[in-house]
């Protein structure tokens, strides 16, 4: 995911740790972990488990997508429920309600599925916004590994790509 991407190269000075049982991409600074995983997305639970049980990690952070919150909208929330998404109900047995998310918004479908609406790409509009999204999303997320998240909800939370996007 770009989100992840971006994330790593700007901020820490990250080591790739290859292990094929990771199921994914394992960047590790220090006490830091950050996982990208190359499952589908329903089955993303198989790798946060793998590297949450090698690594005796306690506590995680989240950032996925969400149908129920507009385009651009970034949320903060720990534990809950799923929601429908499958990716979270996979992660439900392996993060315990303590995970903190960054719900990021990406609207719901008008005129086609779910899963085409997810896998499709964003529109033109939602594209000359989307650099600044993830930008807020990950100064928010930054500052959540660094201390108090309820801090970062108040400070950080966006109702849509309205708030900072001019289109």
């Amino acid at each position: 995911m770009i989100f992840s991407d971006r994330l790593l190269i700007k901020e820490f000075e990250t080591v790739e740790i290859k292990n094929t049982s990771f199921k994914g991409e394992l960047f590790r600074d220090g006490d830091l972990f950050f996982l990208k995983p190359s499952t589908y997305m329903n089955l993303s639970g198989d790798s946060i488990s793998a590297v949450k049980n090698f690594f005796k990690i306690e506590d995680t952070v989240i950032i996925h997508d969400d149908l129920d919150l507009p385009f651009g909208a970034i949320r903060f929330k720990v534990g809950g429920g799923t929601g429908g998404h499958n990716g979270l109900k996979s992660l439900d047995n392996f993060t315990k309600e303590s995970a903190i998310r960054v719900r990021m918004g990406i609207g719901k479908p008008v005129d086609c599925s779910i899963s085409s609406y997810v896998l499709s790409k964003y529109s033109d509009d939602e594209m000359s916004c989307f650099s600044e999204w993830v930008e807020l999303s990950k100064r928010a997320t930054l500052e959540i590994i660094k201390g108090d998240w309820n801090r970062v909800a108040s400070i950080h939370s966006k109702k849509s790509a309205t708030v900072f996007c001019n289109n």
